[in-house]
């Protein structure tokens, strides 16, 4: 037996195939993956899981009546404007294997309040925290996303091409990277900083930078912006009321 509104997932790509899944094994009539020029017709809501820029293109072959959404995390609900819009968008990666949703939180944003509750709804029966993003935010809200997600995996890539200069590999690296993100996760940047630039040991910090310029000179300007990034975080650390009042200003 199905539970709560019918979905059509639009789009057959990771996150589509991942979302009809998940949504059918949390006893959701769920339509799909369905072609990108789907109707939706029967459908209570429509999901569209297109690229950015595919999704107005999509949302004007479903058919009038559907509540209709999108997953972009960066696009706002402009491009639904024919529809009872709304958005959400999972923050998350989604690999070829498929996904779990549970625990994950949702960017959710609704055009009406109905659409807004279709939103929220969709999301908890996915097992997601849901949290409202307005169009106003999405770019910020998805450059943070980047940063944590993508450019973290860039700044890994280049502790390996370094680290592989000195025989070390990137297992070793591993269990250092998983300590720091967990420790940040639990008590933010400022706490979670140790290494040579917390400490004020700015001889050690000149010696790496010796060593990337001479083995990795690619890499200096990006080993110069991370340690002017971290003195802040290390600076802001010790000096909490200042952050605050300059974060106020």
């Amino acid at each position: 037996m199905h539970d709560g509104p019918s979905v059509a997932i639009v789009g057959q790509g990771r996150l589509g195939t991942a979302l009809a899944a998940a949504l059918r094994g949390a006893g959701v009539e769920a339509h799909g993956p369905l072609g990108r020029e789907a109707d939706g017709a029967d459908a209570d809501l429509v999901l569209l899981c297109v690229p950015d820029g595919e999704i107005e293109s999509a949302a004007a072959h479903v058919a009038p009546g559907p509540l209709v959404g999108h997953c972009s995390g960066a696009t706002t609900l402009e491009p639904l404007a024919a529809h009872e819009a709304f958005s959400l968008h999972p923050l998350m990666t989604v690999p070829d294997h498929g996904a779990a949703f549970a625990g994950a939180t949702a960017a959710i944003a609704g055009a009406t309040p109905r659409a807004l509750r279709a939103a929220h709804d969709l999301a908890r029966r996915l097992g997601m925290r849901p949290i409202e993003v307005a169009d106003a935010d999405r770019a910020a809200y998805h450059a943070a996303a980047s940063i944590a997600a993508n450019y973290l995996v860039a700044l890994q890539g280049a502790a390996e091409r370094v680290a592989a200069t000195a025989g070390v590999d990137r297992a070793a690296l591993a269990p250092l990277v998983r300590a720091s993100v967990e420790n940040w996760a639990v008590h933010g940047a400022g706490p979670a900083l140790t290494g040579p630039i917390a400490r004020g040991d700015e001889d050690t910090v000149a010696r790496q930078r010796e060593a990337v310029a001479e083995r990795t000179p690619e890499l200096l300007d990006l080993f110069d912006a991370l340690a002017a990034a971290t003195r802040d975080v290390a600076t802001r650390r010790r000096t909490p009321a200042a952050a605050t009042n300059g974060a106020a200003r």
